[in-house]
This record gives structure tokens, sequence and C-alpha cells, in this order.
């Protein structure tokens, strides 16, 4: 079936390499006996994505991705393996969306003449209340 990332980009189930391991930390007798965690390894290099999908993941600045071009996530926050590998597969999903996710373009602007005088009119109207403070003449 594969992973649907966009409405005409699918990855193969394939190309996805899914371990189950054991999950670190505490846990008791369970998580000693388990292999609940899921360690997923998607090679960008090798992989059926677009070439556009590519440059963009090759050139994301992020832990996930090493210098050999993989993709390396580990899921280990559900008890259950399945969980862990939505959770993992959920990941690599919004790890690709985010990196060929365009920035909008921003547009400088100018205050407008209206707004430029407001702003002159109350810095004198400032400016006069500060001149009655002076000193009293008798």
């Amino acid at each position: 079936m594969g992973l649907v990332i966009s409405a005409g980009v699918t990855i193969p189930d394939d190309e996805i390499v899914l371990t189950a391991i054991r999950a670190q930390g505490a846990g008791g007798q369970h998580v000693n006996k388990t292999s609940t965690a899921i360690h997923l390894k998607f090679d960008i290099h090798a992989s059926s994505l677009p070439e556009f999908y590519k440059q963009r993941l090759l050139a994301l600045n992020s832990h996930l991705v090493t210098s050999d071009g993989v993709v390396i996530i580990k899921a280990q926050e559900y008890r259950s393996q399945e969980q862990n590998r939505e959770a993992a597969l959920a990941r690599l999903t919004t790890l690709i969306q985010e990196a060929t996710r365009f920035q909008k373009v921003r547009r400088a602007t100018a205050p407008s003449k209206n707004a430029k005088r407001k702003r002159l009119e109350s810095k004198v109207r400032r400016g006069e209340t500060k001149n009655l403070r002076g000193k009293v003449d008798y």
C-alpha cells in the first residue's frame, strides 16, 4: 500500500525499514523482555521520491537525517509495538511534509501618510505637555 505523503506522492512499504528493538529507560520486567520500540530507517537516495523532495530532505538541517542521507527515527513513546510503528511513520510523514513546505515571501510595507501624520501629531502633543512642566516665572 505505502505511506501517503501528499496527493501525488507515496512511499512504497519496501523502502522503509522498520525494526523492533527494546525500549530504553525505566519500565520494570515488561520493558526488559519485550521489543516494543521501533527503529525506522529510510534511505533518501535510494527512494522513489521525486527529485525535488530528495533535495529538500538532504538540505534539511535535522538530527534525524545522517550525512549519508538516511533518515533514522526511533519511536518508544508507547508500550505497544503497533502504536510505536504508527508514531514513527507519522513522524516520517511530518518530516517530509515540513521539508517541502514553502515559506511565504514577506513583502516590506511602509506606513501610510495618515499614520505618519498621526504619529508626528502625537509627538508634538507630548512635547507640549512636557514644556508645560517647566519652571514657573513670577
